[in-house]
């Protein structure tokens, strides 16, 4: 049938054809096209291509129509179907644009990704890139924004830090890395290698393992000096990176960071992402499956700078003592990580030996899992019994804490006067299922406090326990982390628990040999502004004559390393990894809320296995619920208000405040989806199944 015909006054002609006009972003040419209501989407685009008479591949170009904020993917849809007329303005461009991502190691690389797929699917192709296995825990983050800098300001330096941080990557159609650096502009083609049954095999010098990074990187720049550069730990150069990095001052600030999630069930396009735009790749659910050193390379180190900028950043919080020993960790990453290959030469078979047994145990510990070892006499479930001090918090009262005799049976502790009366009634019984367990150690000062935050009906009951030696308070602390998820001592991670309690306690140790003296050469050699927070930094200035400050911080440092200076590059990392999952707030994702019957703006935290309800100004826990216990949840999209209803008590009501409920909805049933996750199954995702339990729509 012609398209020629009589114009209408209503701009269509007599034909019933209409004008739909296209503006071609690769040739910055507006075209308009004679079309019917009837041509489908796929039509639409071969005439498009005919008119523009052009030589060049249009196979990765799409139709996306501005106003709707819609991609036209359905080709074989109508554009009657889609509801697109003649006031209609559609770009007709490509899907894959150049992104330029901040890795968690605060790097920046240029990837191409597909702006039309959901954000799930776009960072599953990402994480493959770069070789990194289970990628639904990772998202993509918009840079959050200082206030206390101006726009322009803040623009120029991050202009100037992407051009500083060097490696750019870019995989296009045929998978080429593009490095900018020694070499420039080499191109070098990728293989594209993605699977855990790859053969590990360890390299000499560091224990560190080389398959997963070489397989992928092959001869490129990126892996000189096994592994890539994505597995390597780089020094921070100098303190002013650090000055010039946002660092949230309250709560309220790190739940502002939160808002910039992007949704993953709709596309980068959808979000208004614009091409070449900086978005943080960031591991957003803090739930690290199957976390193997022998294929994880690359995704251990992003997870330990990750956690090391947090902590100089200061969005998590730590005690001086735990401080001290991330910097002696991080001291002696940096070192092992620049170190020359002739001092690792001989460290051959025995070492890697070595490596595989040390990260057996992190690798239980950090994924989750069970030991190998014997479940010993599991017809009875071990109990502690000991003196142990508690204090019971009360308004308006003094007294301190009190000494009882306590035993602590499946999930429960009993407090009795005395030994003798342990027979009897208890003066004090705690069930600690649902509580919130958080440490209080200070080792200098044999401090071992155990706080609790029991779960009431009004609210929460705070109990503070003491103990008198690391040991009681290790296995103490390891009971009361397991009853707080419904588990008693007889669970096979319950040594494990005890273990690593302990040894993180001792890598906290200060001068554990009395005749160490630091010598000044070697302690001027440490950059202690970059390895410890301002806010320690600060505090040893106000106690220090300056000029002393930097000797004093290196020579604590230096103490704090003979605890961890024999272990092997990703034996250190791990620990990190370790210790980061050990501090009280880590896991924790605040976001600004306002609950059924409050009266001001508080704060709702959502970590893999819980909500909890938390006062905005101190951070203290409010209330807790249970993931294991909840129901149903439900979002009414109008007013933003989330509802989430539980087994054995009253539903949780809550609106967001200053983000898109969305983004709740999102994190609550994206730690549902991770819980489903299990060994046995394939490496495949179950994409429909994650869209279904974090959309609220599909």
């Amino acid at each position: 049938m012609a398209l020629d015909g009589i114009r209408m006054p209503d701009g269509c002609y007599a034909d019933g054809t209409w004008e739909l006009k296209m503006h071609v972003t690769d040739l910055h040419r507006d075209v308009s096209l004679r079309v019917t209501g009837e041509i489908h989407v796929g039509g639409v685009m071969l005439k498009l291509a005919e008119k523009l008479d052009v030589k060049k591949d249009w196979s990765d170009h799409a139709l996306w129509w501005e106003k709707k904020k819609t991609w036209l993917l359905k080709t074989h849809w109508t554009l009657d179907k889609y509801g697109i007329q003649a006031d209609a303005r559609l770009l007709f461009t490509p899907q894959h644009k150049l992104l330029r991502l901040q890795l968690p190691n605060m790097k920046h690389m240029k990837v191409k990704v597909n702006f039309s797929d959901r954000v799930f699917k776009a960072v599953s192709d990402i994480c493959k890139t770069f070789n990194i296995r289970h990628p639904e825990e990772a998202s993509l983050l918009r840079k959050p924004r200082d206030p206390k800098k101006k726009k322009k300001k803040l623009e120029e330096a991050e202009e100037e830090a992407l051009e500083l941080e060097g490696p750019l990557l870019t995989p296009g159609s045929a998978s080429e890395i593009i490095y900018i650096g020694p070499v420039k502009g080499s191109i070098y083609s990728s293989p594209g290698l993605y699977s855990k049954t790859m053969t590990p095999t360890y390299d000499s010098r560091d224990g560190s393992p080389l398959s997963p990074t070489t397989a992928w990187f092959g001869d490129s720049p990126l892996s000189e000096g096994n592994p890539s550069i994505l597995a390597v730990s780089q020094p921070i150069s100098s303190p002013d990176i650090l000055a010039k990095l946002y660092k949230p001052q309250s709560l309220l600030d790190k739940a502002k960071i939160n808002q910039g999630w992007m949704d993953s069930s709709r596309s980068l396009m959808e979000q208004d992402v614009k091409e070449n735009e900086v978005l943080l790749l960031r591991f957003k659910y803090h739930s690290f499956f199957d976390l193997n050193p022998k294929y994880d390379a690359i995704r251990v180190n992003q997870l330990y700078e990750q956690a090391k900028w947090a902590i100089l950043l200061e969005e998590i919080e730590c005690t001086e003592e735990e401080m001290m020993m991330f910097a002696a960790l991080q001291y002696h990453i940096n070192k092992l990580s620049i170190m020359s290959s002739d001092n690792h030469m001989n460290n051959s078979e025995k070492e890697v030996d070595e490596v595989d047994a040390a990260l057996s145990d992190l690798e239980i510990t950090l994924e989750g899992g069970k030991t190998s070892n014997t479940l010993g006499d599991i017809t009875s479930i071990p109990e502690l019994a000991d003196y142990v001090k508690v204090f019971k918090p009360k308004k308006l009262t003094l007294k301190g804490y009190k000494q009882y005799w306590c035993t602590f049976k499946d999930i429960t502790i009993s407090c009795y006067k005395s030994k003798e009366e342990a027979h009897g009634t208890p003066s004090l019984q705690m069930n600690l299922r649902g509580c919130e367990v958080t440490p209080d150690v200070n080792i200098s000062a044999q401090k071992f406090n155990i706080k609790l935050l029991i779960p009431v009906a009004d609210g929460m009951n705070e109990i503070w326990l003491r103990c008198d030696a690391e040991k009681q308070y290790a296995h103490w602390m390891a009971a009361c982390r397991l009853a707080s998820k419904g588990k008693t001592m007889a669970d096979s991670s319950y040594n494990l628990e005890v273990h690593n309690i302990l040894s993180f306690l001792k890598m906290q140790h200060m001068n554990p040999d009395p005749q160490f003296i630091a010598e000044p050469a070697v302690t001027n050699d440490i950059n202690s502004e970059c390895l410890v927070s301002p806010r320690y930094l600060k505090k040893y200035k106000n106690k220090q004559v300056t000029g002393i400050t930097r000797v004093c911080i290196s020579a604590r440092i230096l103490e704090a390393h003979q605890n961890v200076a024999q272990m092997s590059l990703i034996e250190a990392k791990m620990r990190f990894i370790q210790a980061w999952q050990s501090l009280p707030e880590f896991g924790i994702t605040h976001f600004l809320a306002k609950f059924q019957g409050g009266k001001r703006d508080e704060l709702i935290g959502i970590t893999y296995n819980r909500l909890i309800r938390m006062d905005a100004n101190t951070g203290d826990a409010i209330k807790t619920w249970r993931f294991a216990n909840m129901k149903q949840w439900n979002v009414n999209w109008e007013i933003k208000m989330v509802t989430v209803e539980f087994a054995d008590e009253p539903s949780l009501a809550f609106i967001c405040a200053e983000v898109d409920c969305k983004v709740v909805h999102e994190f609550i049933g994206g730690y549902i989806f991770l819980s489903t996750r299990a060994k046995d199954q394939n490496e495949s995702l179950d994409e429909e199944m994650f869209y279904k339990l974090t959309s609220g729509w599909v």
